[in-house]
């Protein structure tokens, strides 16, 4: 039962995603905060949409208490002024990493979810809150942070294994498509990449130079410790290749969340990223303490019903 806490919060910076890749940081961009949460909960993995001139920011909410993420929108107008908020999916399992985008005429949402033991495509049924499972996609892995790009006529997603603990964090994985929806064919040099500084994505996919730029977690000192960005060279059928870039970081101006940034996710004209600190007292414990007893609770009343 840990003590101290990773506590996220999203901003968003005044920069293209093209401007931050050029200058390897997000230090020295004007940017805006989401709004700060209560004790032991957080706002994280931000992925954003403009539609109509505001911007539709999806993120992750989690509560310590409960430790079931769900995925919220916060709407902001032009002067990123905050407009609205509301719940938009929530599922028996974890939601996190909401990665919106729009394809084949459609809105999608592809959320990571590996402990419902599969990977689901969402459609906006009404946008921004009413979401529709629309297809479950077929992978070699069960999925973590899955990432699509389109290039070069094909569909191409980027995930980790969630095989094991260690894979989640250091284990790429590709697949490719000609449609969302599948067939999807796994690389045949699955696992393309084992590095834990450069393997598990962590926002939007960019263009640049005709190159696909994945942001990935660097989780080498700490989990979401930075974001490294790699530069796909080889992407064919049967070939893979990348080499790593600059190592973004929290910002000292950013304090005091300047323990960690773990997504970096293109919207235009701005970029959404994510910083943590992380929170250390006896309340943090005293939630620990209160879910293992639960836990300990629903035992004894399931040994005790299954002996009468």
């Amino acid at each position: 039962m840990a003590l101290r806490k990773d506590i996220w919060r999203p901003a968003i910076v005044m920069a293209t995603a093209e401007a931050i890749v050029a200058r390897g940081s997000i230090d020295g961009f004007a940017r805006v905060w989401l709004p700060p949460m209560d004790s032991f909960r957080f706002l994280a993995d931000p992925f954003g949409l403009w539609r109509d001139g505001r911007l539709y920011v999806f993120v992750e909410t989690y509560d310590y208490r409960v430790r079931i993420g769900a995925i919220e929108v916060l709407v902001y107008d032009a002067e990123f002024q905050l407009v609205d908020r509301r719940p938009v999916l929530n599922e028996p399992w974890h939601l996190s990493y909401p990665l919106v985008f729009e394809a084949e005429g459609e809105t999608w949402m592809l959320p990571e979810a590996h402990r419902s033991k599969r990977l689901t495509l969402y459609r906006a049924v009404a946008f921004p809150d009413r979401w529709e499972a629309h297809h479950v996609i077929d992978l070699d892995h069960v999925a973590v942070d899955a990432t699509p790009v389109f290039k070069d006529g094909l569909w191409w997603l980027f995930y980790t294994s969630a095989d094991r603990e260690a894979d989640k964090m250091s284990s790429l994985h590709v697949a490719y498509a000609e449609r969302l929806a599948g067939p999807w064919t796994p690389h045949p040099a699955n696992p393309v990449r084992v590095d834990v500084a450069s393997a598990r994505p962590g926002g939007m996919p960019v263009i640049v130079d005709g190159r696909i730029v994945l942001p990935m977690q660097d989780c080498t000192r700490t989990y979401g410790g930075a974001i490294r960005l790699l530069t796909v060279t080889t992407l064919t059928r049967t070939a893979f290749a990348a080499e790593t870039g600059a190592r973004l970081t929290a910002p000292d101006t950013a304090a005091p969340f300047v323990e960690g940034l773990h997504t970096l996710s293109a919207a235009g004209p701005v970029t959404l990223v994510d910083m943590k600190r992380t929170e250390l007292s006896l309340h943090g414990l005293s939630i620990e303490a209160v879910r293992e007893l639960r836990k300990l609770g629903r035992w004894i009343r399931t040994r005790a019903s299954g002996r009468g």
